[in-house]
């Protein structure tokens, strides 16, 4: 492999290209491609290089918006006069309408070009956060988010399947260290950037922060995009059952998954008719992709070793991804009582290093020649950042929680690069628009089940251990009847005769905290489990065989 850095500057882009010998086989749009090893290769201009760029800056701000708002929920439930409970609905209208989109966007890519869907995309994208920033009641909110999550979730996979098709073999390590850090720092400084934009601002400017960006990406993609041509035929030939089925099925999942914790899964109503819905999408789903003539998502893709082997890499990496993003604001929430400012202020260390690291991993992608060894190791930094946190207590801060953040931020660069090169870099490019809605969708998937995992997990062992906290400070107990005391006299001067009231309650929020804490500490227990056990998975990757011809473009 070239162990060329990619240009930084527009006027250098030429420099990627090789030297034209004709069109590309398999290629549309007028690009031109070179040959290496008897396979073409495309051609990468300077007008290609700033298109590519606006498709990830839209994956960007797609991405970002899943957590953009998880630090600032409470400031928008003022805003709105929503309930603790209804205002989940923000972000779980958005992942049910963005994880339907993801794996559709393949069919439309091919049957819309990659210029018209991800216009489309970008445009919608951009009016529905528009329309969230001027809404004024929740259902109003849940509308408009679910829209900005439907229309938004066709840029993601887009962006990461022009990757594979607007440049050379060589160069797509480096490109994937760009789309991995895309993907993994956004939904990391989703807290911090909405933390900070709800505190100088307001919150509705978690919304529109989006307008000026999207509008820049939806013109460009539209002037610049010549990736491909659309194949109309195939809206003629849509699966409109397989279509109904997958939102049966992948809609219902992510309600399940989202909100079965706080319901108490299956003792609720809702959850389980959900739960048949999606099960009865699943089966109608898969019976008509297999079925179908021209089916609307092409899964004979998992006959690839790498990419399916690959899919469930993602799949736990997304436990990785957006697990600990969501368990580190709550800790600093629930135990450290901090506001979305000081959250943001805290989290923002893994970005930070996923920052760092990611021109180290890219050039570390073309100089070894087996990437199965940075997957591993990846996955190692996850389970060791967790065992430092299996020690925590109610007094972690910043300091305390820096090295497990710094840890989590290499790993995650270290893990995605590779693990996107292995299984969509040796896919035929008439694949990779299915392909890599499924990928993408499996990341997001491994994060949905993750959180689920997470919040049961926490509130199981949270009750386990206050139940034991209690047998120590019940009445009887010298130590806990000498602190009841203590604290009683600590508010006698300020609330007389309601100070051993007060004692009461202040024992009982220890407890509380303690126990979510202990729980907090078994978690990462079980995650570092989890992340040393993926590793096994890592040898049924094939190793890429770098002699071999690219496929055509």
């Amino acid at each position: 492999m070239s162990h060329d850095a990619i240009s930084p500057g527009v006027g250098k882009a030429a420099d990627l290209a090789r030297v034209p010998t004709g069109p590309a086989a398999g290629s549309s749009g007028g690009s031109g491609a070179g040959t290496v090893g008897g396979a073409a290769e495309p051609k990468v201009t300077a007008r290609r290089l700033i298109a590519f760029f606006a498709l990830v800056f839209g994956m960007f701000m797609a991405i970002l918006d899943i957590q953009i708002v998880s630090s600032s929920l409470s400031e928008i439930q003022a805003g709105l006069s929503a309930s603790p409970d209804e205002i989940s609905w923000v972000q779980t209208s958005y992942l049910i309408a963005e994880v339907i989109m993801i794996p559709l966007s393949g069919y439309l890519a091919r049957a819309l070009s990659t210029r018209v869907l991800f216009s489309i995309s970008a445009a919608g994208f951009t009016l529905a956060s528009a329309l969230c920033a001027t809404a004024t009641t929740l259902p109003e909110m849940i509308v408009y988010r679910a829209l900005q999550g439907f229309i938004g979730g066709g840029m993601i996979p887009t962006a990461f399947a022009a990757a594979y098709t607007v440049f050379p073999r060589s160069k797509q390590p480096a490109i994937m260290a760009l789309v991995g850090l895309t993907v993994t720092l956004a939904p990391t400084v989703g807290p911090t950037v909405g933390g900070y934009l709800t505190e100088l601002l307001s919150w509705h400017w978690l919304f529109l922060i989006n307008v000026v960006p999207g509008a820049i990406a939806t013109l460009l993609a539209w002037t610049l995009v010549d990736f491909d041509e659309p194949e109309t035929g195939l809206l003629k030939q849509l699966d409109y059952v397989a279509l109904i089925a997958l939102a049966m099925f992948l809609g219902g999942l992510e309600y399940v998954l989202e909100e079965g914790a706080k319901d108490d899964w299956f003792q609720d109503a809702t959850i389980r008719t959900l739960s048949v819905v999606s099960v009865v999408g699943a089966v109608l789903f898969f019976w008509r992709c297999f079925a179908a003539k021209t089916p609307l998502i092409d899964l004979s893709v998992y006959r690839n070793r790498n990419f399916a082997v690959g899919s469930l890499l993602t799949f736990v990496m997304g436990v990785g991804l957006y697990g600990m993003t969501y368990l580190y604001p709550v800790f600093l929430g629930r135990v450290r009582g901090y506001d979305s400012l000081q959250i943001g202020e805290t989290v923002f260390v893994s970005g930070l290093f996923m920052f760092l690291t990611a021109p180290v991993v890219g050039v570390l992608g073309r100089k070894l020649s087996d990437p199965r060894w940075l997957i591993a190791g990846g996955f190692l930094g996850f389970a060791l950042s967790c065992v430092d946190l299996t020690y925590i207590t109610k007094d972690w801060a910043f300091g305390e929680l820096f090295i497990p953040q710094a840890l989590r931020g290499v790993s995650l660069m270290m893990c995605m690069v590779p693990i996107n090169v292995v299984s969509l870099g040796t896919l035929p490019p008439p694949k990779l628009k299915q392909a890599s809605g499924l990928f993408n969708l499996m990341r997001n998937l491994g994060g949905a089940f993750g959180l689920a995992f997470i919040n049961t997990f926490l509130n199981d062992r949270q009750d386990l251990h206050m139940l034991r906290l209690r047998e120590h400070v019940i009445w009887g107990r010298q130590v806990a009847e000498e602190r009841m005391a203590a604290l009683a006299q600590s508010f006698q001067d300020r609330l007389g005769s309601d100070a051993e009231l007060a004692a009461v309650r202040q024992l009982a929020n220890s407890v509380r905290q303690q126990g979510l804490v202990l729980a907090f500490g078994d978690l990462f227990f079980a995650l570092t489990i989890l992340f040393v056990a993926i590793v096994v998975l890592v040898p049924l990757v094939k190793k890429p065989n770098t002699g071999a011809a690219a496929p055509a473009h």
